[in-house]
């Protein structure tokens, strides 16, 4: 099988990403495909696998993490696909539908000189845990110690619409990040389903910084949903206020988040193109090779390196 392929990322999140309007392939076959172009041991490498489809004239938008799991949303993918559709159709705004749910996407003035940047509103956000599910905990968990995992950190539960635990901490400790994450990651019976873990720092009334374990993925230097539900929960508990726009760092940039108190968040951020080429996918093997890159994006990548830069020495 052989693709063309966009490699793009939004705040530092990077996949691959392919029009999948025109082609035919199953869902048994998708995962094969995304493990074997996200492997960063590969040929091309990233996050996961972004993929835009159309059904009965509705856009869709698909990720597969990169061990091949499919994800309910990705909000720093959704932009790049809504990128790809704005300039494949000659639009500037759309809805995208997701797995389970849907987002409004819309072309915004850049962020920065050269940045190209997308606006999406996603939500609402979710606080009943029973519903991703997380047994034995309640209904919601808001700003509490969830003994499994920690005895001390207290978490707030938010589905984005993929679920998210959020810590709020005066420094952010990796090595409990990563075994907090990989306990969810393990889906043991009382959280089937695994989820994303985040540590966030409260940089100010207007600012937080945010590291995720990523489900699938591991330890990220951005995720667009743990953004989301981390502004959000930074308004839940009294941090930051509804209805004001923060900007949510990261170690891959940042984007700026409005979070609503009906649990609707808003976005804006980057979707930055870095090349563009075609490669092939062996599916007996899994492996991706033959690649070949037709364009490099030169200024847009120096473009967002300012920002990305500015933003680590804030």
């Amino acid at each position: 099988m052989r693709f063309e392929i966009v490699k793009c990322h939004g705040s530092g999140n990077d996949f691959p990403l392919i029009d999948a309007r025109g082609i035919a392939l199953d869902d048994a076959q998708w995962p094969v495909v995304a493990r074997a172009l996200a492997d960063r041991r590969g040929a091309v490498g990233g996050d996961g696998l972004l993929v835009l489809q159309e059904n009965h004239g509705l856009l869709r938008f698909r990720m597969w993490n990169s061990d091949g799991s499919e994800a309910e949303t990705c909000l720093n993918g959704v932009r790049c696909v809504a990128r790809m559709a704005f300039e494949r159709l000659g639009i500037d705004r759309a809805t995208l539908h997701l797995m389970r749910s849907t987002v409004e996407v819309a072309r915004e003035p850049d962020l920065a000189p050269g940045v190209y940047t997308v606006g999406e509103v996603a939500g609402p956000a979710g606080l009943d845990v029973n519903e991703w599910p997380l047994h034995g905990e309640g209904h919601e968990i808001v700003a509490r110690p969830i003994a499994r995992l920690d005895p001390v950190l207290a978490f707030t539960a938010v589905a984005m619409p993929n679920p998210h635990l959020v810590a709020f901490v005066d420094a952010i400790d990796e090595a409990a990040l990563v075994r907090i994450g990989t306990i969810c990651e393990a889906a043991p019976d009382w959280l089937p389903n695994r989820a994303n873990v985040s540590f966030v720092r409260v940089l100010g009334p207007e600012a937080i910084f945010v590291r995720t374990f990523e489900r699938g993925v591991g330890l990220t230097d951005s995720c667009g949903s743990a953004m989301a539900a981390s502004a959000f929960a930074a308004a839940l508990t009294g941090r930051t206020e509804f209805a004001r726009e923060v900007m949510v760092r990261n170690k891959g940039g940042l984007v700026m988040a409005r979070a609503e108190g009906d649990g609707m968040v808003a976005l804006r951020g980057n979707a930055t193109w870095e090349w563009e080429g075609a490669v092939s996918v062996d599916p007996a093997t899994g492996i991706a090779g033959d690649l070949i890159v037709a364009r490099h994006f030169n200024t847009e990548i120096a473009a967002w390196a300012a920002v990305a830069e500015a933003s680590a020495a804030a």
